[in-house]
């Protein structure tokens, strides 16, 4: 198999990649423009691997995508390269309109034309698996209501909203054109690797800093997480096993209040960094509550028991092990953290840095 992967770079996808190299079998090419959030630092560990290319290049250049898919000629696409920030899409939706609705068009159209070159065998063979997220569904009203895979789409932010066109576009293509596609939405997903601006890693790294640890509103907005492995195997084996034209719900079955998460790390923090930066004598007292996000969704849960059953995943990971998991990364690989801070990672890649 390969595997034409695009947005690898980023927190999600590098899991992908160095959990399908280490299987031995997998080609992967990694398809990635390099925003603010590439960080190729991320696949340091599997550079060098013979059955790795890279690629720099934007999903919505049809010419360059097309290009690609010549000279790999891959036998699989999973499309994860997004705009994905809910607070950056308020401030700048146009970004996310562009990446995520005309770069997933584009990235369908020249697989479709690639797809359609092929000879039949290969055809049959080839996929074009979406990864997308549980938030196009909006959010949820009672306790006992999850998500399902033909839960309603309400999308709330212009994040969601782009993600469901996308995932309209590419359910269009299978039905008109035929393309054999997958779909999967996943909850919210944290571990290691992942971008400082989202709320664990940013709070881990405030607390380390003795900087204020924010927390929207009341803070009692629910999200079900998912550790980022136990996602990169569900989406193999969505890619080995998924049958054409479905949707796989993803969950970690570990929902958390948003105050409770943030409580949690900064318990682990006593017991992992008792250290604390000057002037700070527990690191719960540098929460700060701040104005809610302009409609923020209130509770996001998922029903995952259809890829349980039907494909036999299930996460391994509990909220508990894998958040201290997540704090031990980022207290051990403070470097990587660093550079990103900085904004060294990318004036690399620029050439303004040796």
């Amino acid at each position: 198999m390969k595997v034409l992967l695009t947005g690898g770079a980023g927190f999600i996808g590098s899991s992908v990649i160095r959990q399908a190299l280490s299987a031995g079998d997998i080609k992967i090419v990694n398809v990635d423009t390099l925003t603010y959030a590439g960080n190729l630092d991320s696949l340091a560990s599997i550079d060098a691997n013979p059955n790795y290319a890279f690629e720099q290049v934007n999903i919505c250049d049809g010419t360059a995508i097309a290009q690609v898919f010549a000279k790999h000629k891959p036998t699989v696409v999973m499309h994860l390269a997004a705009e994905s920030h809910v607070d950056r899409s308020i401030d700048s939706p146009s970004d996310f309109i562009q990446t995520n609705i005309v770069g997933t068009y584009t990235l369908l159209e020249q697989s479709r034309i690639y797809w359609q070159s092929l000879a039949q065998k290969e055809q049959d063979a080839f996929r074009f698996h979406h990864i997308s997220t549980d938030e196009v569904y909006g959010d949820l009203e009672r306790a006992d209501d999850f998500f399902t895979e033909t839960t309603a789409y309400a999308p709330s932010s212009p994040y969601s909203a782009s993600k469901a066109s996308s995932d309209h576009l590419v359910r269009a293509w299978q039905r008109t054109y035929g393309l054999p596609t997958l779909i999967t939405n996943c909850s919210n997903n944290y571990g290691p690797y992942h971008f400082p601006e989202k709320l664990i890693p940013h709070v881990i790294l405030n607390a380390l800093a003795g900087k204020p640890l924010p927390i929207y509103g009341d803070g009692s907005q629910i999200r079900d997480w998912l550790y980022v492995e136990d996602h990169a195997k569900a989406l193999l084996k969505v890619l080995s096993a998924g049958k054409v034209g479905e949707t796989y719900n993803i969950g970690g079955h570990n929902e958390q209040r948003n105050r409770d998460v943030v409580t949690t790390i900064c318990d682990l923090l006593e017991e992992l960094a008792p250290n604390k930066p000057a002037g700070v004598i527990n690191y719960k007292d540098l929460i700060t509550y701040v104005a809610d996000r302009p409609g923020h969704d209130q509770r996001y849960a998922i029903d995952a028991s259809k890829i349980q059953q039907e494909l036999g995943w299930q996460p391994q990971e509990t909220f508990e092990s894998g958040i201290r998991k997540t704090v031990a990364w980022y207290l051990a690989n403070q470097n990587w953290c660093e550079r990103i801070l900085t904004g060294e990672y990318r004036l690399e890649r620029l050439g303004e840095v040796s």
